[in-house]
């Protein structure tokens, strides 16, 4: 099996995981006098059994994100948290842009010359470029990070 397959399935766990939770936190009390729609119990047992293969499979995939060697970029592991850093810094690079050029704030244009105005306190244009060469940089490492996905096979 392919990384990228184990990480669909890791997926799909994780949303039938879900679905049972709800399910038993439906059934897990009832009207006396009635039947509970689903046996409560059972389906505990159903979340049980999904669960351990649930936590089988992370532990393949982050063995093999841990042995997986991305170039330049370390491991997998490595590029998979510096994924999420670039993810996090062009956030912030963005909405500091965003701030500093008042796009989305509150507020009324200034009217007239006597009302105060309002300044920047950062480089919204040297932000903006900042801002898209972390974008190409993420698209990019995001790339590398799927095609080895796809080429990488998942370790027991």
């Amino acid at each position: 099996m392919k990384l990228a397959e184990a990480l669909a399935l890791r997926a799909d766990s994780a949303r039938q995981i879900e679905r049972l939770r709800s399910r038993i936190v439906s059934n897990a009390r009832f009207q006396e006098g009635e039947d509970p729609a689903e046996n409560a119990a059972a389906l505990l047992a159903e979340a049980d059994e999904v669960l351990d293969g649930y936590e089988t499979l992370i532990r393949r995939i982050n063995r093999t994100n841990a042995a997986t060697q991305l170039g330049a970029d370390g491991t997998l592991t490595d590029a998979l948290a510096r994924r999420d850093a670039l993810r996090a810094r062009h956030s912030v690079v963005t909405s500091a842009a965003d701030a500093a050029a008042g796009t989305g704030q509150p507020g009324y244009a200034r009217q007239l010359r006597s009302e105060l105005r309002m300044l920047s306190a950062l480089p919204v244009a040297e932000l903006r470029s900042r801002a898209d060469d972390l974008a190409r940089e993420l698209r990019e490492l995001d790339v590398r990070i799927q095609r080895s996905n796809w080429e990488v096979d998942l370790l027991e």
